[in-house]
Order: structure tokens, then sequence, then C-alpha cells
């Protein structure tokens, strides 16, 4: 029985998923209502909802399951409404600006946009402390540490009641021994507060992005410790042989100390677990050119997958702050189930970014909500069932949902209720689509060459008018997919990332045997951390990266390389590694100039035994499935025609539906619109395409709208 389950639990804005695997293949999913200030309140909820329905025990699960996974917005909605924790900052005199200072200009975008807010500082000017202190560019003391100003930093922070304390030097990881021993000092005085030093954290060249980096993750590191200490108590509590891996923005797994110490990795820890499983999806029928859409009932995440790897970002602005630790590339935005719509200044509808969340949620749930929202629109749409969803577990309220577009959008703007509704829905769509757009076309990718997959449990109404907007003609919806995170989290392995920085120019016998030794000790550094969390060497793989420019550039590239060794011969393959990245990002290389490296970082994974896959048995057709019709609306004119709706529990694999149809699974409801249709094969994933004709429409359409 010991280590027959595992558990992966995705904490949404809107709904907690739980995807429970077993030895034997079986894969099911749950949903609870999140419960964001009482984070084990959901799970425990969770748990009893899997017990009601399978007759299993918390404590049987927890005990007997090899992996029990957390993937939490904890630290997002921190970092989102500025609720992290009371941080100080010690800098170099004359540096405690340069978190305001921002390099001088504003993120991209609003770079020449005079009315744009300066961001929110995560530490005021009151709690960021200079001392004096410097470290020269080549790694020489110009200035001693002066201590005694490091404990005059503390005893203001004492009498301040700051909670967590950030430390970060210039030039610190070329010459660390200042910051350690402030570090030392921090500890003596405050030995209550969390502590973040820069050059641990992130030894990496770039004094503004390390600083940043490490004050984030210091606001954040009292929120994820109790957040850890809360789930860690109550899985321990329920017997855990094993303890609680929680997921990382790396798009890997790490132990609960590793979150509290490093919090800001945890930052888009749920939806970085998307690409993962999207590419397991895709694997029976080689697809490795994904894009993912995740829309939950506060948010959309977007993520995008390239010859079967994801698309991971390091130095960029998340939510105005500039992290450097590497990311998984996930685009957001403001559009879920709870978007609300309301009327401009203009007199025009809109949808979002505000969100009616869970608490109290959309009009039709019932629960105080009285604004319409995207839930509200799709119920009236038809395409919602009003029996309700999560198997009826949440019914709603057609009427309500009626009376909220009625009264805030239909009669302000002299338009029918459908009319208002089908209003929403094209709305949140663009909104989508133009999300979409900037992960794909913005970035050179043609989104006609992807497919596109679905996850997040409102996704599925939207899936056909996405993917026909984008000229995608070809849809992934697993079984699974309204708790795909969660899927993704017990599909992913465990991943440190280890960093040094490295001013070395990429010339002769010298400069290789740097390289060679440094790569070399951040490597052992990975292996033993990995077998001291138990596993063997043949599990552990490795991936390299590098920043890197030519010699007298400003900003640098980062260039993906397997582990090779490295000598004076093998320079020539990183040189032309980096002029075929340059060229891509900015279509030109200069293979006759110099190169020189920045920083590099290996990305150290233990592999982990993945679960087995759906098996779905032969279907008798999709009229076995047909649970009946229902009036839905697919065009403008508000008009409602009868539709089928299928019973997505009894259509079999080979099972195919033409739409328009709505197919209904337990935890999503997946809309089929005119001129698609819907195949279920064995592995529990409706292949979705567009028939030839409306998709030479489709792509007219495109081409027509962007010229």
């Amino acid at each position: 029985m010991q280590n027959r389950y595992r558990l992966g639990i995705d904490a949404g804005g809107t709904f907690t998923d739980f995807i429970l695997a077993d030895r034997e293949g079986d894969l099911r999913i749950f949903k609870a209502l999140s419960t964001p200030t009482r984070p084990t309140e959901a799970i425990r909820n969770g748990l009893a909802i899997i017990e009601e329905e399978t007759g299993l025990s918390p404590r049987e699960i927890v005990s007997n399951a090899d992996l029990c996974i957390n993937g939490t917005t904890v630290g997002l909605n921190a970092l989102i409404t500025h609720t992290g924790a009371k941080t100080g900052l010690i800098a170099t005199k004359g540096h405690e600006d340069s978190i305001e200072i921002r390099l001088g200009h504003k993120e991209d975008g609003y770079r020449y946009d005079p009315e744009y807010p300066p961001a929110t500082m995560l530490v005021p000017r009151y709690l960021r402390r200079g001392v004096p202190e410097r470290v020269l560019s080549n790694g020489t003391v110009h200035t001693p540490l002066d201590e005694e100003a490091v404990r005059d930093a503390c005893r203001h922070f004492l009498a301040e009641g700051v909670e967590s304390v950030a430390i970060s030097f210039v030039w610190s990881v070329l010459h660390p021994d200042h910051e350690n021993r402030a570090a030392e000092i921090v500890r003596e005085m405050m030995p209550d507060v969390r502590l973040t030093v820069g050059s641990q954290l992130y030894p990496q060249v770039r004094e503004y992005t390390r600083t940043s980096t490490a004050i984030v993750n210091a606001y954040l590191a009292p929120i994820l410790q109790r957040y850890v200490e809360a789930i860690d108590g109550y899985f321990q509590s329920l017997g855990a042989r094993h303890p609680v891996r929680y997921f990382q923005s790396n798009g890997g797994l790490a132990l609960g100390r590793i979150v509290s110490d490093q919090s800001v990795y945890a930052i888009n820890s749920g939806p970085a677990s998307a690409p993962q499983a999207a590419l397991w999806l895709g694997e029976p029928w080689g697809f490795k050119d994904i894009i993912t859409v995740d829309m939950g009932g506060t948010s959309f995440d977007i993520t995008l997958t390239r010859d079967g790897r994801a698309n991971v970002s390091k130095n960029i602005d998340f939510l105005r702050y500039r992290i450097g630790i590497p990311m998984i590339q996930v685009e957001t935005l403001g559009a879920g189930g709870g978007s609300i719509g309301w009327i401009d200044a203009m007199g025009l509808m809109q949808m979002g970014p505000q969100s009616a969340g869970s608490e109290p949620g959309p009009a039709c749930y019932g629960q105080g909500g009285t604004r319409p929202t995207t839930t509200d629109a799709n119920l009236v749409l038809g395409y919602l069932s009003p029996e309700g969803l999560v198997g009826g577990r949440l019914p709603l309220d057609l009427q309500k949902a009626r009376e909220a577009i009625r009264t805030h959008l239909a009669e302000p703007l002299g338009i029918s209720i459908e009319q208002a509704a089908y209003g929403m829905f094209t709305i949140v769509n663009n909104n989508m689509v133009n999300a979409i757009r900037r992960v794909s076309v913005e970035r050179g990718y043609d989104p006609r060459d992807f497919v596109l997959n679905c996850a997040g449990g409102a996704t599925g109404a939207h899936i056909t008018a996405l993917a026909r907007e984008m000229g995608i003609r070809k849809i992934l919806v697993s079984k699974l997919a309204s708790g795909l995170c969660a899927f993704g989290q017990i599909l992913s392995d465990v991943k440190y990332n280890y960093m040094a920085p490295a001013p070395i120019r990429l010339e002769g016998a010298k400069a290789a045997a740097r390289l060679d030794s440094l790569f070399n000790e951040l490597e052992a550094r990975g292996r033993a951390d990995l077998a001291e969390d138990g596993f063997a060497d043949k599990d552990i793989t490795i991936r390299r990266s590098l920043d890197m420019r030519y010699v007298g550039q400003v900003h640098e590239c980062t260039v993906d390389v397997d582990p090779f060794e490295v000598n004076e011969a093998s320079l020539d393959r990183l040189k032309a590694a980096f002029h075929a990245r340059h060229e891509e990002l900015y279509t030109y290389a200069e293979p006759q100039s110099p190169v020189e490296i920045v920083n590099v970082e290996s990305a150290i994974t233990g592999g982990v035994d993945k679960p087995g896959r759906i098996t779905i048995p032969a279907g008798e057709g999709a009229h076995a499935a047909l649970a009946g019709t229902r009036e839905m609306i697919f065009k403008r004119d508000g008009q409602a025609h009868e539709t089928p709706v299928y019973d997505g529990a009894k259509l079999g694999a080979g099972d195919r539906v033409t739409g328009p149809a709505v197919i209904e699974e337990v935890t999503t409801t997946i809309v089929i619109e005119p001129g698609w249709s819907a195949e279920l094969d064995a592995s529990g994933v409706y292949i979705v395409t567009l028939a030839p004709s409306e998709g030479v429409t489709a792509i007219a359409r495109m081409i027509k709208e962007t010229a």
C-alpha cells in the first residue's frame, strides 16, 4: 500500500484543484473553492470531497503517497496586493535608491509616458539604510565595511518592527565577504527576522537586478514561511512519510525549506507547471509546439513551448519589479470566469481586470455577488448548465445572472440581455487573443504553427472561439483540463538552479579552464544537494546556460547549451551558439567580433517517476452520450438555437462530436462552435479540429485584419 498515491494540489484565486493518481494509472480530478486567507482550509475541504467520492480518507491518501505536491499563489497574491512583510534594506552607501532609480527608465511599454505612475516601493525610503563599504569591479576592496553602520541599521529596523531584511552591496558577487559579515551582524542583533543575502540568492552581475530580486525575496519570505509551516504541519498530522514538495517558477519541485529561503522562486508557482502537462498530453501525436491557455476564475495565463521546451525568462520586470531568477515565461491577464463587465467613461463595454473571485464570486453563484461576470454571460448564453458547476456542487442561478447583466450593462447600453452577454463573451475573448499574440506573434512565432492546449475550468467555453480568432486549427482538451496545472505538478521533476558571475572573454586556454572549472563546481554542488534529497546519479540531468554578449555591448542574451567539457577547442562551439542566438533575437550576428560571458547557470534536475496515462475504452458512438439539448447563442444577434449537450463521462474512445454542441465534463464545459468537431482519444484527450473550409475563412480574416 505504501507509496501507492501521488497528490497534486494547485491553489488558484477562485478554485483549488486536486489531482489524485495511483499506481494503476487511475487519475482523478477534484475541485474546492479557494480560501486565500486560510490556506489549509481549502486543502481540508478538497480532501473531504475526495473522501466523499472515493471512500479514501485524507490520512489513507497522504500516508501512502510518494509525493504530495503543492502549487500556490500565496507569493503572487502578496506581491499583487502589496501585503508582504515589512522589509528593510542594507545597501552600499549612496546606492539606497537604486530600486527607485530603476536604471534610469520606466518599464518597456511606458518608457515615454510621463503620466505613468512610479511603482510602489516594497521597501520605503525610511527603511533603506546605506552603510560605508565598497568593492570594485575587479573584486578588490576599496572601502572596508563599517560594521557599526550595520548595527545602527539593525537598531533602526528593530525600532520600526521590520520582519525581514535584504542585504545587497555593489559588486558583492566578486567579493561576498562584506555581505556575509553584515549578515552575521543582522543574525546576531535580529535573530527573529528573515534574512536575504543578495550574493547568495542571486550571484549574478547586475546590481539593480540583484538588489530588486533580494528585496522581493525578503518581502515574501515571512509569508511563504508561514504558509509552508502550515501546509507541512497539516500533512505531517496526516501521517505523511515524505516531505511536501512545492512547485517553483522555474518549472521544478523543491522542499519547503528551500521555498521559505528562496521565496522569489514561488511567485508564479501555479501556472509554471502548464508546459510540462501540455507536452505530456501532446506526446502521443508528437506535438512539441504548443500554446497553453489557462482561464480560471480570476486570471488567464498563457505559456508556450517550442520544440518541446518551455520559454524561460530571466531578468524581467514582473508586476513592475525586476526579478533576475529563471522563471517559466507566463503571460497573465485579468480575464477569468469572475472578470467583471462594466461601462467606461466613453460608454463602451469593458471586461476586467477586476474580478469577483470566489468571495463573493459571480452573481450566479448566489453568494452575494451583484456585478455581471464572464461566468454569468456564459450561463445566459446557454454554454453552462443551470444545474451547476463541479458536478452540481456549485449550483448556478440563471435569474441572478440575467438581472446583473440587465442592470449594469443591457439597460444602460439599450440592448437585450442576450446581446450584452454575447458582447461580454466577445470582449473577454478579444482580450485573451491579444495576450496570446504577445507570447507568440510579438516574439516571432506564428500561432498557426502551434497546437492550442486547453487548461483551466473556464477555458473550455472559450477555446474554439480563441482558436478561430488566432487561425489555429487544432486544439487539445484533456479530461483533466480544469486541473491541468495540478496535473503538471505530479509530472514534474525536482529542479534547482545554481548561478555564478563569470566575467570571461572567450579567448585562450586559461579562459576555457576557468569556465570549465566554474561549471563543474556548480554542478558538483547540485549533484550533492540532489543526492542528499535521495536521487541517484542516474536520475540527475544538467542543462547549462550562459549570459553572453559582444565585447562593448551593454546588454547580453542567454544561450542554452548541453553540458560538455570546455577546452580551448570547444570555445568555438560556445561562440557559434551565441552568434546563432543573437541572430535569432536581433536578426543579425557579428562572427568577427570578440565574445564575452557575464554570468553562468546550471539547472540541475532530479527525475521523478511519472504516473501512467488514462485509458478510455472504445465508445458506442456520440449518440449514446447525448444528454439532451439546450438553447444556446452563437451570434451577436442574441438569437438562441437548440443545441445538443453531451455527457463527457459517457463518451468513449473514437466518439466524435460535431459542432455546434457542448460536452459537459464534471469540472469543465467544452463549447464546440459551428465548424469544429471533437474526437475523444483513448488517452482521455479530445482532439478538436476545424473543418478545412472554416480554416481557410478564419485565416483569410486574420490576414485581412493584420493588413
